[in-house]
């Protein structure tokens, strides 16, 4: 007998370590569900306090060893009698795949789930399917990208990103063939995952540079059937590196165009094979257009507390849609209040050693300081950069942006 046979009561997260395990704790909470991890010993050691607490268990295995850890992972399930999977972190979405095919419990296509992980299959997925992506080309190396950018083919400014990394780590948009060989090497330095030491492509994926604004769009999916969650705008730097600097709910896009992102990226999470899931896709609109173009996707929930602001803007709970699904069940979409949210992000100037911070209280917002002083600060060259966020909400998304701002412009950052 499949365990999908047997009422859920349990679900196995394939390392909860990461933004998205609170949502997913706080969802299983409501739910009834008890919550499992998959993970290493040393990266357990790791987990904050209220994490580990909240577990009802551990399944200690190498998920570097896809077929080691898949075997200890489907019997520590069948010993606990744990019906369902979920993964937090897109590099692992093959491995819950694999299990949850396995265990016989709903999931994601095995055979497409590479897609979910790898940029370059990601690309050719959206080919195969339609989705509109940018152009694109692979490179192995520097000479290779020089021939590539050469033949005109994807035109300037051009994108370079690793195969496989998360984050916006590695990825630079580049204006001309002087940055060239930089960016290459920028995305081609990772070639193993921390914590865990997943082993990574090390191919780099140019792309078409699209203009425009910037959205995120959640697509949880049900049996095949996707359905649409809310939309929510971006912020990035510009330059080479464009690190997000915030997001906010609603996107304050018209209806029409609401329609097309979400049902853009329902097309791309079901191109990369999500049948009992999540999606969180990104795109962007060119201007003069409403075509809305896909640059990614990734078969888990988002980064970023968008799971946060969602729910405080719109009641829309992604976490418990995404455990819905992996349970078998239709998720809950309909929003139930209408407000909004924003989040900022509290970045440094340069890398340094973090001396201060000091964050205002700004009526309607919150705020989270991720270092101490005396800890290291990276460059702010993508998401690990970050200080710490503010979060506001307000009545209107440019009201919700408006506190965030007066929070972090009025924030008293010392890096040395």
């Amino acid at each position: 007998m499949n365990i999908s046979e047997v009422p859920c009561t349990g679900v196995l997260v394939v390392e909860p370590m990461g933004n998205a395990g609170p949502f997913l704790v706080e969802a299983a909470g409501r739910m009834g569900l008890s919550l499992y991890a998959a993970t290493h010993r040393t990266v357990h050691e790791t987990y904050p306090p209220a994490l580990a607490r909240a577990l009802a268990g551990v399944c200690f295995t190498d998920l570097a060893d896809p077929e080691r850890a898949v075997d200890d992972m489907e019997a520590y399930c069948r010993r606990h009698g744990i019906g369902a999977v979920a993964a937090c972190w897109e590099l692992l979405t093959p491995l819950a795949s694999a299990l949850a095919a396995r265990l016989g419990a709903p999931g994601n296509d095995p055979l497409r789930a590479r897609a979910a992980r790898n940029k370059i299959a990601m690309a050719e997925a959206f080919r195969a399917a339609g989705v509109p992506a940018p152009r694109g080309a692979v490179a192995a190396d520097a000479e290779e990208a020089f021939r590539v950018a050469g033949s005109g083919a994807l035109g300037w400014p051009l994108v370079v990103k690793p195969a496989e990394q998360g984050g916006s780590w590695g990825v630079s948009v580049v204006e001309d063939p002087g940055e060239l060989a930089a960016a290459v090497a920028a995305a081609t330095r990772y070639t193993v995952a921390t914590p865990h030491g997943l082993p990574l492509d090390s191919r780099v994926l140019l792309q078409s540079y699209v203009p425009g604004e910037e959205y995120s769009a959640e697509s949880v999916v049900c049996d095949g059937v996707a359905y649409a969650l809310p939309v929510v705008r971006k912020d990035t730097t510009q330059g080479r590196y464009r690190v997000e600097t915030g997001h906010s709910c609603p996107a304050q896009l018209s209806a029409e165009l609401t329609v097309a992102v979400q049902h853009t990226a329902a097309r791309a999470a079901l191109a990369v094979g999500v049948r009992n899931g999540i999606a969180h896709t990104e795109l962007k609109i060119p201007p003069g257009t409403d075509r809305p173009v896909v640059i990614e996707t990734g078969a888990r929930l988002p980064g970023d507390n968008i799971c946060e602001i969602v729910e405080a803007a719109t009641g829309v709970r992604e976490a418990e849609a995404y455990l819905r699904a992996v349970t078998g069940r239709p998720p809950l979409v309909a929003p139930t209040r209408d407000e909004a949210a924003a989040i900022r992000f509290l970045l440094p100037e340069h890398a340094g050693v973090l001396e201060r911070i000091v964050v205002p209280e700004v009526p309607g917002t919150h705020s989270e300081i991720h270092l101490r002083p005396g800890d290291t600060v990276p460059e702010p060259a993508d998401s690990s950069g970050r200080v710490g966020h503010v979060v506001a909400r307000a009545a209107s998304p440019s009201e919700a942006r408006r506190l965030a701002d007066l929070a972090v412009n009025g924030t008293r950052l010392k890096v040395n």
